[in-house]
């Protein structure tokens, strides 16, 4: 339900992109593939690789880092990590213990949530229900992936298409009218082999079969995943705006998962928005899964593009099948 007397706030936004950056060029010199044939089919251009030294938790912290000073807070003043994170340091402990850990907070809780690419989103919401319900005042949401340590770069299908990244939140209640104004989230278990990590759980436990048939890489079968995601995230964009109570000529923003220019293009048409309304940046940085809404809003913002008031849309689809929209007030 839209709760219209209450909302959360994105305090400030934080972001880290790792240094080294991989562009078309390059990996036209690692699989058969051409630039051209990327960049149709996809509008990525290049994409960031984390170091080897990296783990998701280095990246998570340096954009927390950044939140924090943004918001001219001491890591201590929050009282919940939340990560959102489909490549964890570690199964356990948690991706958020680790960040947790190197922030150096004792104490309060932490940990991590699993949605495919739509974790920022469904962070938003879980965060909100825990702010509004008054168990946390504020919250610290990070959003990373390090999808180039799963990526099999054999396969010229998947490997162009992803890159690292990190955003991080730091979420409180509102004291005006800006927030996250409504929301709209939900999930189809039954096409989760479409897009799977098949090996290291309990469904193909790692042993000397799962590295040989290479299960600890992305699998996805793309044409399937591009008609669910099409499908999902006009809907949900369009379902959130009605939650709002609003109309689609007031939206000034849209803000959908970086995945494949193809899939932003056809969600943008859906709210009916100019192409100047639609936020992309898949042209930079490939599909960083959670990290990429994050990092489009903060260069939205650090752009001097939003204006107090503005209506900005968010929307994502990830594997599960999972999607999320929200709709939220500058």
């Amino acid at each position: 339900m839209v709760n219209k007397d209450r909302k959360i706030k994105i305090k400030s936004i934080g972001i880290y992109l790792p240094e080294k950056i991989l562009t078309n060029a390059d990996l036209e010199k690692m699989v058969d593939t051409s630039d051209e044939w990327i960049t149709t089919r996809t509008g990525i251009k290049e994409r960031r690789i984390a170091a080897d030294s990296q783990t998701s938790s280095d990246l998570g912290v340096a954009a927390a880092k950044m939140a924090l000073e943004k918001a001219n807070l001491k890591a201590e003043e929050v009282d919940l990590i939340l990560v959102a994170t489909n490549t964890p340091d570690t199964i356990f402990p948690s991706t958020a213990s680790w960040i947790q850990r190197k922030l150096g907070i004792k104490e309060i809780p932490a940990f991590d949530l699993q949605a495919g690419c739509t974790g920022a989103l469904y962070g938003l919401v879980v965060a909100e229900g825990l702010i509004l319900s008054g168990t946390c005042r504020r919250i610290l949401l990070v959003a990373v992936d390090i999808l180039s340590k799963i990526t099999n770069w054999e396969d010229r299908s998947t490997c162009v298409l992803f890159g690292d990244g990190a955003g991080a939140f730091i979420l409180e209640e509102s004291q005006d009218q800006s927030g996250l104004i409504s929301h709209f989230w939900g999930a189809d278990g039954s096409l989760g082999e479409l897009l799977i990590l098949p090996g290291g759980g309990t469904l193909h436990p790692a042993n000397e079969m799962t590295i040989r048939e290479k299960l600890h890489y992305i699998r996805m079968k793309g044409n399937d995943v591009f008609k669910h995601a099409v499908k999902r995230m006009g809907e949900a964009a369009l379902e959130a705006v009605k939650k709002a109570g609003l109309e689609k000529d007031q939206v000034d923003y849209l803000i959908p998962h970086q995945a494949n220019l193809r899939i932003i293009d056809a969600t943008g048409a859906r709210l009916g928005l100019l192409k100047e309304r639609i936020v992309v940046n898949v042209d930079k940085y490939g599909n960083m899964s959670v990290a990429t809404i994050p990092v489009a809003l903060y260069e939205l913002e650090n752009e001097g593009r939003l204006k107090s008031g503005d209506i900005v849309v968010m929307v994502a689809f990830g594997a599960g099948f999972t999607w999320a929209s929200a709709v939220y007030r500058w």
